[in-house]
């Protein structure tokens, strides 16, 4: 692979005697990877059922490698099930770094296309709530699309600037990511077309946008809460430095130590900077020292409160109390519908009135203590369905956030039968009426109904080895497919 002169220079500099070894490496081929998603299914149990050789990735728990060159894990109805995510080794890092806990608050404030969201909302076990925001309204679809299929329901996606999320939500989170736009040195193997990039826009332009982020970012973590900076890139201007000129503007943070691997490395401070043994706690991936590509990760603490004038933890409920609260309490009331759909299946939240809003004919399921009003977000907690003329009709959404075997009337296929790749496709499907019992996976396809369904029973869950796809509307021994068409696979 060849390299502008002007980066080799730097990287010879930067490396020493790994110089070579680092430029060999890149006579490898690159490699694939996926994350298992523990929202749906632990790494053990996806490495009993999964169909096709697996490797496991050291340093993060839930990741593998995949022969890339000769399979398409994206075209496996596992895929479409949620069960994974396909992102690259290294980039795997950050999110499993931030070691979020059950119920916190957490920002994802670059978090396009949302492969770093998806592991983080996983870790939430659906308590607490995820927001990840972009910038990008096009980018904020894409992240919309893979919250959804992961089954994520506590989560707000918005296409904010960080200024805007400052003002709204100062120190309000427990955890922050903030894996930053960058010059994309370290993916120069797995996406060479980023060199041209590169000459066009590269550290000198990203450190100064990476600078305000990070404060930014600062203000928006209360104290004790921890902070991910995370680039894909090796130049110093945009690594270290940027933690360096943190430290300098927001002496509450310090830097906190990694767990480390083998094959990590220690961070490379600049001459000019002013807290160098801080520093060398943050940790850079390279490819010739782990099978992954180039990544800097630093991982910060907030120790003490950086302006006394704002109270932290203490924000005005009514700006981070749940959407319309007094309104819903007062004056909404469930559609009888609505009721109806959700009492066939046991669900209790749709009795919380807090909680759930009609807006326009979209039913919502909010996340707890928060409030995205004023603020541009494509979804703010689990769309439920949309309530159309005195009937309603379930979300692919909501297909997704069903936990396996929780709903009671599901119509059941193993992953290799025809029937799922045509219901992926947006086919109708016919009943068969011999079907009469779930089905244990891999098995042929059978039918669970359990109870009184209400108006759930016109409304088969779909699934691939126990595992939900989406909804089919059953009508005189027909399932018309309501596979969300966008989804759709080609």
């Amino acid at each position: 692979m060849e390299f502008p002169s002007e980066f080799t220079t730097k990287m010879k500099d930067l490396l020493g005697s790994d110089y070579e070894a680092w430029q060999n490496c890149y006579n490898e081929p690159r490699l694939y990877g996926l994350r298992v998603n523990t929202n749906k299914i632990s790494p053990d149990e996806f490495s009993k059922i999964a169909p096709f050789e697996l490797k496991r990735i050291a340093w993060i728990p839930n990741g593998f490698y995949y022969d890339g060159d000769n399979i398409s894990p994206a075209k496996h109805p596992y895929y479409y099930a949620g069960l994974y995510y396909l992102q690259e080794p290294s980039a795997m890092t950050p999110a499993n770094t931030l070691m979020v806990s059950k119920g916190e608050k957490v920002l994802d404030l670059c978090a396009a296309p949302g492969g770093k969201s998806t592991e983080v909302g996983a870790a939430l076990k659906g308590e607490g709530v995820l927001v990840a925001n972009d910038i990008s309204a096009s980018r904020c679809r894409a992240l919309l699309k893979n919250i959804e299929l992961s089954g994520i329901g506590n989560s707000c996606i918005l296409c904010e600037t960080p200024e805007k999320l400052a003002m709204t939500f100062p120190e309000y989170f427990d955890k922050i990511l903030l894996d930053a736009p960058c010059s994309g040195e370290g993916m120069f193997r797995k996406e060479p077309k980023m060199i041209g990039a590169w000459k066009e826009h590269g550290p000198d332009y990203f450190c100064k946008i990476q600078k305000g982020l990070i404060l930014k970012a600062a203000e928006m973590l209360i104290p004790g809460g921890l902070l991910v900076y995370s680039t894909c890139t090796f130049d110093r201007k945009e690594n270290e430095e940027v933690i360096d000129y943190l430290l300098e503007e927001r002496p509450e943070f310090e830097v906190k130590e990694i767990n480390y691997y083998e094959g990590y490395s220690k961070g490379i401070a600049s001459d000019n900077c002013k807290h160098p043994d801080e520093l060398r706690k943050t940790i850079r991936l390279f490819p010739h020292k782990l099978r992954g590509e180039g990544h800097f990760i630093a991982l910060l603490k907030k120790e003490k409160i950086a302006d006394a004038s704002v109270n932290p933890g203490k924000c005005d409920e009514n700006h981070h109390g749940n959407i319309g609260n007094k309104k819903n309490a007062d004056n909404f009331k469930i559609p009888q519908e609505v009721i109806e759909f959700f009492e066939g299946w046991g669900e209790e939240f749709i009795n919380d009135v807090n909680r759930v809003i009609l807006k326009g004919n979209h039913l919502l399921l909010l996340p707890e203590n928060i409030n995205t009003a004023g603020l541009r977000a494509l979804r703010t907690g689990l769309l439920l369905g949309e309530c159309k003329k005195g009937r309603f009709e379930p979300s692919q959404a909501l297909a997704m956030a069903i936990k396996k075997d929780r709903y009671p009337n599901c119509l059941n296929f193993s992953a290799d039968d025809p029937r799922v790749i045509r219901y992926l496709k947006g086919e109708t499907l016919e009943m068969n009426t011999n079907i009469s019992k779930m089905i244990e996976p891999g098995t042929d396809s059978g039918e669970t109904v359990n109870g009184n369904l209400g108006s759930c029973a016109n409304w088969k869950l779909i699934c691939v080895d126990s595992y939900p796809l989406g909804f089919a509307k059953e009508t005189n021994g027909l399932l018309k497919n309501k596979y969300l068409a966008g989804w759709r696979m080609l």
